[in-house]
């Protein structure tokens, strides 16, 4: 097989200089400009293209390759073509040029998830122009508005034209970075058969407004909502080692003491607080129901204080948690404040989840024994949203995954999610694209 290496990584530059930045707003995004270069790169590859805008300028595409059975197993292979703001003055590069150094492409979206997203690109269209004639149908997918919970992207394909999208299985972001776990020479890579949900919520903190040079004994909400804000950032919710979390450590190959820690709740709490960063972060979230205060908003001019302000609250649920227990959960961490904010839900989700003990299980296994030797597959659990769980909803097994190599370490790989000098290897780059028509030619012939 020819090394697609440059292909993709070309790509993916293209795609980062776009600068597809969504920020919640409906006009933000511009994702048609990245569906625009996908569409452009695979046409004329005998392909169904299709495109969908169902709002000005958040594009998506459809592409297929039709399998020959319609009773063979069908596979997607998702990706999205937004990326979230970003402080420029954070980097050491231009967050947007997408420049190659030193065998590392810089920028926004190049591991959330613009490099997965070329990849599948590259290996779908290498397929096509191969004359792939699989059993199964192949499908891949370029979603706009993954970054703020799929309203003009993935929810709007399933809700209005699922039967372009629905296939069996999907792939999606994001999986295969090496985990620092047990024995080198065999590399720990988690496939996410699951994520948690989503509560985003408003916190609106009442207070009463008066004149600003008399501030003694005011009921000023934005000093209110300091100590709302104060109190979120301390508070622990209890560590819950729930079945993704149980099935995970069962299958490391670690000693029973190391195994013990992992699953008792005061030990790993303490285990955390004494991992590198990045690590610390993901394993803590992995099973936790999180709150992270992000955006505030409150007072109208400097000389009246505010009578109320609003704090959005980013809480991320574990899987069997209902909306109820997230109330209790801020009242407790609220206290006596609790009676004086009013809670406004923002579109909540559940954690969703897929079975492990399936057809593409095995292909995956394979494909990534064969690519990274010793490698072992685990189930993991993404404790981001992802556009998987528009696709559980219509009856789609979905899982997240993709190839890493060990050039970036796994703490920094986990802290560029959302963070600065974003950037990917060109090694992972041709490890993911090799999996992906690996998994295609295992699966659907």
């Amino acid at each position: 097989m020819r090394d697609a290496t440059g292909e993709v990584t070309d790509l993916l530059q293209h795609l980062i200089r776009n600068a597809c930045v969504n920020d919640g707003t409906a006009d933000s995004g511009g994702e048609i400009r990245n569906a625009d270069i996908l569409a452009a790169y695979l046409e004329g590859s005998g392909l169904d293209l299709r495109r969908y805008e169902p709002h000005p300028g958040r594009g998506s595409i459809v592409a297929r390759i039709e399998g020959s059975d319609p009773h063979a197993p069908s596979l997607a292979l998702l990706g999205h073509l937004d990326v979230v703001p970003v402080s420029p003055e954070r980097w050491r590069r231009d967050p947007f040029g997408g420049e190659l150094v030193d065998g590392e492409v810089w920028g926004r979206g190049a591991v959330d998830m613009l490099n997965t997203t070329s990849s599948m690109a590259v290996a779908f269209r290498s397929l096509a122009r191969a004359g792939f004639r699989p059993r199964g149908t192949l499908v891949f997918v370029a979603c706009a508005d993954e970054e703020a919970l799929g309203t003009h992207g993935a929810q709007w394909l399933t809700r209005n034209v699922a039967d372009d999208v629905r296939t069996d299985y999907l792939i999606t972001e994001f999986g295969g970075m090496r985990m620092p776990v047990g024995d080198a020479s065999r590399p720990v890579l988690p496939v996410m058969i699951a994520e948690k949900g989503t509560y985003w919520c408003r916190l609106r903190v009442r207070g009463t407004s008066g004149h600003a040079s008399m501030p003694f004994k005011t009921d000023n909400a934005l000093i209110k909502a300091a100590e709302v804000v104060r109190r979120l950032g301390a508070f622990r919710s209890p560590a819950v080692m729930h079945d993704v979390w149980r099935g995970f450590v069962e299958r490391l190959e670690i000693p029973d003491e190391a195994r013990a820690t992992l699953l008792d709740p005061e030990a790993f709490d303490v285990m955390c607080e004494n991992l590198p960063l990045g690590e610390g972060r993901m394993l803590h979230a992995c099973t936790h129901t999180t709150f992270a205060p992000t955006v505030m908003h409150g007072g109208v001019k400097t000389n009246v204080i505010p009578d109320s302000v609003d704090l959005q609250v980013d809480v991320r649920t574990l899987p069997g948690q209902s909306a109820s227990e997230v109330r209790a959960m801020l009242n407790e961490a609220l206290g006596d404040l609790a009676a004086e904010v009013d809670v406004v839900e923002d579109s909540p989700s559940d954690a969703s989840a897929s079975p492990l003990e399936t057809p593409l299980w095995g292909t995956l296994s394979r494909a990534t024994a064969a690519l990274v030797p010793g490698a072992r597959t685990v189930p993991f659990l993404t404790v981001g949203a992802t556009d998987a769980r528009h696709f559980r909803a219509i009856g789609v097994k979905a899982y997240g995954y993709g190839l890493l190599s060990d050039r970036i370490p796994f703490s920094d790989f986990a802290q560029m999610f959302h963070g600065d000098d974003e950037r990917v290897d060109v090694e992972s780059l041709r490890l993911s694209t090799e999996l992906w028509l690996a998994t295609a030619r295992d699966f659907l012939q």
